[in-house]
C-alpha cells in the first residue's frame, strides 16, 4: 500500500492520532514494534496560526518515527490552509485533515465529526488545503452524524475527487461516540466500490494483531488503524511474545525518551497516562490504589519506584 511516495508494505498498521496520547515517545515506541506509520496528537488550526506554544511543540517529530503525519483539525477555512502551510514546515510525511473526532469540545463548534453537518465546508476545506501544501493530505472521519445520515459511501467518493490520497474510516457515527459497536460493513462497502482508487483504512475496535488481520480479511481495507487498544501497550503491534520484565522495562523507557523529548512536567504527565492505562498489571490485588498513585507521581524516581513495586508484586 503507498500513499503519496511511501510504500507501507502489506497489510500494514497504523497508530491513531490521539489526543495527550500519541506523543512522541510513544511513537518511537510503536515504530520500533511494528507500526508502519504513527501520528502526532491532532492541533488545533486555530491554535497554531496563534503560535500557542504548547500546540507548537506537538509538532516535534523525530527521523526514528518515520513515516508520521501530523493531523489538523479547525472550523475555519482560512486557519485550516494557514495551519496546514506551518505544518509543512515541521516536516511530516503526510498531512491528515481530522472530520472524525466527536467529542462536544470540538464537533460541538463544528470541527472534526461536526463537519459532518456540513459537507460543502468539509469538501472546501479539503480542497483548499490539498492545493495549498505540497505534501500528501489524507483525511479520517466517520460513517456519518447519526445512523439516520450514513454517508460515507457517498462522501468518500467526494474527498477522493478532493485530491486526498488516502481516507480512514473509524466504523461509528458522531452520535455512538465511543460506545457500542464498530461497524466495519460500510468501511468493506467503501473499499469494495469500484470509483474509489485510494487506499482505505479501517478504524474501530481493533484490540489485537488477529482482530487486525480478520478485518483485512474480511472487508479488504488497505491498512488498519488501532487507537484506544494502544494505551500503555506500544507492543500491540508486535507479532513476538513479550516478558512481563520486557514490556516494564518499555514503560520505563517511554518516561525516559518523554522526558528528554518534552520535558519533565509534560513527560510525566503524558506518560503517567499509559501507565494508568496499561493492560500489564491487571494481575495486581487492589490495583485502584496503585493506580491513583500513578497518576499523582511529580518525580520520574517516584513514577520508576511505582513501576518496580508492580514488577514486585507480579512476580512475588
Amino acid at each position: 500500500m503507498k500513499i503519496g511516495t511511501i510504500d507501507y508494505g502489506e497489510r500494514p498498521l497504523f497508530l491513531a492520532p490521539m489526543e495527550d496520547v500519541t506523543d512522541i515517545g510513544f511513537r518511537m515506541l510503536c515504530k520500533r514494534f511494528g507500526a508502519a506509520m504513527v501520528y502526532t496528537e491532532f492541533v488545533s488550526a486555530e491554535a497554531l496560526i496563534r503560535d500557542v506554544k504548547s500546540t507548537i511543540q506537538k509538532l516535534t517529530i523525530s527521523d526514528d518515527e518515520r513515516p508520521v503525519g501530523i493531523q489538523i483539525y479547525g472550523r475555519d477555512i482560512e486557519a485550516m490552509v494557514e495551519a496546514a502551510k506551518i505544518v509543512e514546515q515541521a516536516g511530516p510525511d503526510l498531512i491528515d485533515l481530522n472530520f472524525g473526532c466527536p467529542v462536544k469540545k470540538v464537533a460541538g463548534k463544528g470541527a472534526g465529526a461536526g463537519m459532518l453537518q456540513n459537507i460543502p465546508k468539509m469538501l472546501d476545506i479539503t480542497r483548499r488545503v490539498v492545493d495549498a501544501v505540497r505534501l500528501p493530505v489524507t483525511t479520517k472521519t466517520r460513517l456519518g452524524w447519526n445512523h439516520e445520515q450514513l454517508i460515507i459511501t457517498q462522501l468518500a467518493e467526494q474527498l477522493q475527487e478532493c485530491g486526498i490520497q488516502a481516507l480512514t474510516i473509524h466504523g461509528r457515527t458522531r452520535s455512538q461516540m465511543y460506545t457500542g459497536q464498530a461497524d466495519w460493513t460500510l468501511i468493506g462497502e467503501v473499499k469494495r466500490n469500484s470509483r474509489i482508487t485510494i487506499p482505505i483504512i479501517g478504524n474501530g475496535d481493533i484490540t489485537s494483531i488477529d482482530e487486525a488481520d480478520a478485518a483485512f480479511e474480511r472487508y479488504g481495507v488497505d491498512a488498519v488503524m488501532i487507537g484506544r487498544a494502544t494505551f500503555g501497550c506500544p507492543w500491540i503491534f508486535s507479532r513476538e511474545p513479550l516478558t512481563l520484565d520486557e514490556k516494564i522495562d518499555i514503560l520505563e523507557e517511554q518516561l525516559r525518551i518523554n522526558i528528554e523529548r518534552i520535558d519533565m512536567k509534560r513527560g510525566i504527565l503524558h506518560t503517567r497516562r499509559h501507565l494508568a492505562a496499561t493492560p500489564v498489571f491487571k494481575g495486581i490485588p487492589n490495583f485502584r490504589q496503585t493506580r491513583i498513585s500513578m497518576l499523582r507521581a511529580e518525580t520520574a524516581d517516584e513514577l520508576i519506584r511505582i513501576l518496580e513495586d508492580c514488577r514486585a508484586m507480579l512476580k512475588a
